[in-house]
């Protein structure tokens, strides 16, 4: 299946890992939102995402190898890759981006975001539509 995800993040305690090009980034303890896409395989993608040991590709790969970082829970729905960066700009609306995070290929100030306002119920009305 082709489409867009969420992975909800929590951080257990206050990190600061190298996030490949990125560098040093300063991560506080929390729940944080990620958003991507895949247009092939996006089962796979999503599992792969959930493993811990992996070859680091993507920024998101680097944080979460780390220990006291988790996957809590995920959304996808099937749609092309123009849905995850408009995800990306609602999530920029209220939550705090982590600049530059996983936006390589687009202009979209982040697709990773620290939870300020967001709910469940706002996520699933985002994976609603």
């Amino acid at each position: 299946m082709k489409g867009v995800y969420c992975l909800i993040i929590d951080i257990k305690k206050n990190i600061s890992p190298i996030i490949g090009t990125l560098g040093k980034i300063n991560f506080k303890k929390g729940k944080y939102v990620y958003v991507g896409s895949a247009q092939n395989n996006l089962e796979k993608r999503i599992a792969r995402h959930l493993k811990k040991k992996k070859r680091k590709f993507w920024h998101i790969d680097y944080l979460l190898a780390k220990k006291n970082v988790k996957v809590i829970n995920t959304y996808y729905k099937k749609a092309g890759k123009r849905e995850e960066c408009k995800i990306a700009c609602l999530l920029a609306l209220t939550e705090k981006p982590i600049k530059n995070f996983g936006n390589g290929d687009c202009r979209c100030i982040s697709h990773l975001f620290r939870i300020v306002k967001l709910n469940k119920k706002k996520i699933k009305k985002i994976f609603e539509k």
